[in-house]
């Protein structure tokens, strides 16, 4: 397939998910948009599951229990507590960062069992905490990643010359990054003008954008390693253009409840 057929159908998909996301978020009962999460936890824990190479039952069981923890960590109110984010804090600062320079291989069952856990369930209790705090935050969290991830695509495309992290993911660059990281900061400006935020209101949002960016790189450098690692390409063909969910909110998973935690912090 030819980049220009390529690129059609990545904005297409991408147009087609950003419909959804709205929709959802700003018309999805509350009980509807947690089993929407429930069906994300599910999907993304399907191919986990493939990346780390599951047989059938335990592919089926892993998917089965994510689900059902999903939901009751929901159910439970957790989305409102500190821990599952705390816990995403470290491993996002402290553990993946290690596995990255390390170069450390998949993970076998039991810790991949509970890496995925770590991955996934902070991400949506975050969604749901989130949009509990309104419907603008949430859009607002995922806004980081999903200007970094476009940006960073079509100025890799365009100007990207020299590698970010050949080892890990080949394919992106620094000038991808920069033209990334520009862009986050333009519209991080953009908001704090159009809430007519003070100085001080202006820098945080900034500093806040920066280190959301950051994470976003480390979670699609991080799932890029992981998908080398098991010799696919994407971790799944749900979405075209874009491979699967995983390749999708790969950033996201970085960021959302990392952004949650800030957001308890500042306002709990």
């Amino acid at each position: 397939m030819n980049n220009s057929s390529n690129t059609s159908r990545r904005l297409v998909t991408g147009l087609g998910l950003i419909a959804a996301l709205l929709l959802a978020v700003f018309a999805a009962p509350a009980p509807l948009w947690l089993g929407l999460i429930v069906l994300f936890v599910a999907g993304a824990a399907w191919e986990w599951a493939r990346l780390l190479q599951f047989g059938p039952l335990l592919r089926h069981l892993f998917v089965g229990f994510s689900a059902i923890l999903m939901t009751a960590l929901a159910m439970s109110g957790l989305q409102q507590s500190a821990l599952p984010y705390l816990a995403a804090l470290a491993l996002w600062l402290l553990l993946v960062p290690l596995w990255l320079m390390r170069a450390w291989p998949l993970p076998g069952r039991a810790l991949g069992w509970l890496l995925g856990w770590l991955l996934l369930l902070p991400t949506g209790l975050a969604l749901l905490y989130l949009r509990e705090q309104g419907a603008a935050l949430l859009l607002g969290a995922i806004a980081v990643s999903a200007v970094a991830d476009s940006a960073a695509y079509f100025t890799g495309r365009a100007f990207g010359r020299h590698k970010l992290a050949p080892r890990i993911s080949p394919g992106k660059t620094w000038e991808g990054a920069v033209g990334a990281a520009i862009a986050v900061v333009l519209s991080a400006l953009a908001v704090g003008f159009h809430l007519d935020c003070h100085s001080l209101c202006l820098l945080q949002l900034i500093a806040t954008s920066a280190l959301l960016f950051v994470l976003s790189v480390e979670g699609d450098l991080f799932e890029s390693w992981l998908k080398r690692q098991a010799g696919v390409k994407d971790s799944g063909t749900l979405l075209p253009g874009h491979g699967g969910v995983l390749d999708r909110v790969d950033s996201h998973l970085a960021v959302l409840p990392i952004a949650a935690l800030l957001w308890l912090w500042l306002h709990g």
